[in-house]
């Protein structure tokens, strides 16, 4: 998965998250209050500047329009957008402050929060220079995100200018679609929206109904109808937290997912994950169901980290890999990451490759002797087409997804990549493992890749082999016995 060339607007309230951490170690003398001391402070982009941030590291082209003060946070947020390469639109208030949350954390959990912002709508000036940056910023765009933190910067304004209702008509002039991370229960300036996402409580609220009420599936899917109709909103995108998501769409099924199952760190910037990752498979042309499945994975990667941090693309394709039937299964790119990532802990890497088409003691031994040269054990195993080249038109007996997924039961292998050459001789250049394995009945000058593993500092391992055991025998076997009966 990757999102190379698509490009995406993000508009709303943006903010600078500061960050304050240290050490708890006495309670204060003058109050009953824990006293920090404080080690380390730093600064990300928040609010929709966040929801950019995620969407940066996820490969997508990205502009923010908001309204900054003229103060330091204003210079600090700039900075940070342009150090993650997000393009600037931001529109300067001299009557405003710079939205700024300041968090203060110990021993890993937030003590503190302290808001200097501004909850207003914006003035006559104000919001014709924000109009004017966005309407600049617009053409060319994939997608739009409204994203509202109820600041007011996406609030009607003083002189009755609705930013709101003036991107999502011109957004769909040019094809665009819009969608919206809403805040409050009157979601007239989202109509026409292509898409709404309200987490559950955010959905209650609009829906008029007591916070916290529990909900039968068919009443949350007439209530899911009514708001859209009363607002016309084409899709609603439900974000249900452990339950996961639900999406509703005119003339089709509800859509439901459930939440990968994580350890949850804090769920703060969830739904900004959430949103910048649907937005960014829209963006690519994706269907809305498969682009709500890939949010739904994207943000549980997110609450398994501390704070407003994004999620990166690299992390995302990790999460939808652990998904799969195969989460052992690695294509050749992601292989490449996954092995940087365990030599920046020192660990080894061993390659060994085969058919594997019917498992028997031989490929056991094989697979046991690999895993015991070093840290992490890959197997490439040839695809379809090449077992077929190599040993004939009636083989494999199973299928690479079958041998893939017998292989990943196996407790010593940590990853399998597919290859579908006559050879692994491009695998092996591209992975460039420390240990080669291969069985005896080769020497080390005919073992194809051990040059480029030697020349690379590695070694070549020849496993013992155990005498009897082949594929071709266990076919061999079966054919003779079927020919006695």
């Amino acid at each position: 998965m990757n999102f190379d060339g698509v490009r995406i607007l993000v508009v709303g309230d943006v903010m600078l998250d500061h960050y304050i951490a240290g050490q708890v170690k006495r309670i204060s003398p003058e109050a009953p209050v824990p006293v920090v001391s404080a080690a380390k402070r730093w600064s990300v982009p928040g609010g929709a500047a966040n929801v950019a941030r995620n969407l940066v590291r996820l490969g997508v082209d990205v502009a923010v329009a908001g309204v900054v003060g003229q103060d330091a946070a204003a210079n600090d947020l700039r900075a940070a957008l342009a150090a993650e390469g997000i393009a600037d639109g931001l529109a300067v208030s001299p009557s405003r402050r710079t939205t700024c949350k300041t968090r203060v954390l110990a021993q890993g959990q937030q003590l503190l929060r302290l808001d200097e912002e501004v909850s207003a709508p914006l003035g006559a000036d104000e919001a014709d220079a924000l109009k004017k940056q966005v309407l600049s910023l617009l053409p060319g765009r994939h997608a739009v995100i409204l994203s509202d933190y109820a600041k007011g910067v996406l609030l009607e304004s003083a002189s009755g200018c609705n930013l709101c209702q003036i991107i999502i008509e011109e957004a769909r002039w040019l094809g665009i679609p819009v969608l919206v991370d809403p805040k409050g229960s009157d979601w007239r300036r989202y109509a026409g929206a292509h898409c709404v996402t309200p987490n559950a409580g955010e959905f209650d609220a609009a829906c008029g109904l007591d916070a916290g009420l529990t909900l039968s599936r068919p009443r949350r899917e007439t209530l899911a109808g009514e708001l859209r109709s009363r607002y016309g909103i084409e899709r609603l995108l439900i974000t249900r937290g452990p339950k996961g998501m639900a999406l509703f769409t005119p003339d089709e099924a509800p859509v439901y997912c459930r939440a990968a199952v994580r350890e949850v760190a804090d769920v703060s910037g969830a739904g900004d994950t959430a949103i910048a990752t649907l937005a960014a498979c829209v963006g690519k042309g994706l269907p809305w169901a498969e682009s709500m499945h890939l949010a739904n994975a994207a943000a549980g990667v997110a609450v398994g980290k501390m704070g407003t941090a994004p999620v990166s693309i690299a992390e995302l394709n990790e999460a939808l890999r652990e998904q799969a039937d195969n989460p052992k299964l690695f294509s050749v790119q992601n292989l490449v990451e996954k092995i940087e990532e365990w030599r920046r802990k020192n660990e080894t890497v061993v390659f060994t490759n085969g058919c594997f088409d019917l498992l028997h003691p031989g490929h056991i031994s094989l697979i046991r002797q690999s895993a015991a040269q070093g840290d992490h054990l890959i197997v490439g195993l040839n695809s379809d087409a090449s077992v077929r080249r190599l040993k004939g038109p009636t083989r494999p007996i199973q299928n690479e997804s079958s041998r893939a997924l017998l292989l990943a039961a196996l407790s010593d292998v940590d990853a399998i990549v597919l290859f579908d050459e006559d050879t692994p001789f491009e695998l092996i250049s591209a992975l460039r493992p420390d240990v080669l394995v291969k069985g005896s009945d080769y020497t080390i000058d005919n073992v194809v890749g051990a040059d480029v593993v030697q020349q690379g500092g590695g070694r070549v391992y020849l496993a013992r082999l155990v005498d009897g055991c082949s594929t071709t025998g266990i076919v061999r076997k079966i054919d003779n016995q079927r020919d006695v009966t």
